[in-house]
């Protein structure tokens, strides 16, 4: 089917969403996966008493996010690159909810800062215990990165004591090698202050996504418009010689008239013709 300059750009877009939304999706299931079953976090979830920790509820948001991504993505592809209608309107609705979750978890985070920031701690705590348990490498980057972002060091920070000091970034001043700020109280601190703005990157993303909405609706009405629209093929002249012969000016003259004294009337051949194409 012909698309038109705005189906096509809209196609485009699709195809380009999708494609980070897919890198995403792998990132997430792949993670959730990997923390799922990795022998250095297995156990974690075969204990009753931790199976309703922040860590087991991250892990399990993780795999279904990333699978529900993966899904979505899918009928998104096909639908673009097939340019079928069916796929890009599942693609809308799938959509369409993940933008209404966003949004709704937006406003929850924000609305339930304090117990969210202290989930978050817990989080951090269950993985800083991991990686004194077992010294997971992967799990001791995400330590450095975190301890670098917020700049702090631990559960106590002090770093005489504190057993992952090595994780821990350097200290600014004298009065920071004796003591830092510990990281469950800076994750509590700094989710209840940038509360607004995780509010705003949720709602933000949920606008994105209602974006790719609004190009799969605008892409599925230029494939009905163009579907519904008849189609032409246009003949040229010596396209239409070769098909079908054209009589010369003597065979197009009546021979037999009624009045031997009337002219003869001579019709001109026509050198374009368009022929309609049924659709199938």
């Amino acid at each position: 089917m012909a698309l038109d300059g705005c189906g096509l750009c809209c196609k485009y877009l699709l195809i380009a969403f999708n494609i980070i939304f897919a890198l995403l999706g792998f990132v997430f299931f792949g993670v959730g996966l990997w923390l799922r079953l990795s022998p250095n976090t297995r156990g974690i979830f075969q204990i009753e008493e931790l199976n309703s920790s922040a860590f087991v509820m991250a892990v399990t948001v993780l795999i279904a996010l990333g699978a529900v991504m993966l899904i979505v993505v899918s009928f998104g592809d096909y639908g673009a690159c097939n340019q079928k209608i069916c796929a890009l309107q599942v693609f809308s609705v799938l959509v369409s909810i993940l933008a209404l979750a966003e949004v709704v978890l937006g406003v929850l985070a924000y609305a339930n800062r304090d117990r969210v920031g202290l989930s978050i701690a817990e989080f951090y705590s269950s993985m800083y215990a991991l990686y004194l348990s077992n010294g997971d490498p992967v799990i001791g980057v995400t330590l450095t990165f975190i301890h670098n972002t917020l700049h702090c060091c631990g559960v106590t920070g002090i770093p005489v004591i504190e057993m992952a000091v090595k994780t821990c970034p350097k200290p600014d001043g004298f009065f920071e090698k004796i003591v830092m700020p510990n990281c469950p109280g800076i994750i509590a601190t700094v989710f209840d202050s940038k509360a607004a703005l995780v509010m705003g990157l949720f709602v933000g993303t949920g606008a994105l996504l209602l974006m790719a909405v609004i190009c799969s609706s605008i892409l599925s009405n230029k494939l009905r418009q163009a579907s519904s629209s008849p189609q032409y093929i246009i003949l040229t002249h010596s396209t239409s010689v070769l098909a079908n012969p054209q009589p010369t000016q003597h065979e197009l003259v009546s021979s037999s008239y009624p009045h031997p004294d009337q002219d003869p009337v001579v019709f001109t051949p026509l050198t374009v013709a368009n022929i309609p194409v049924a659709q199938s």
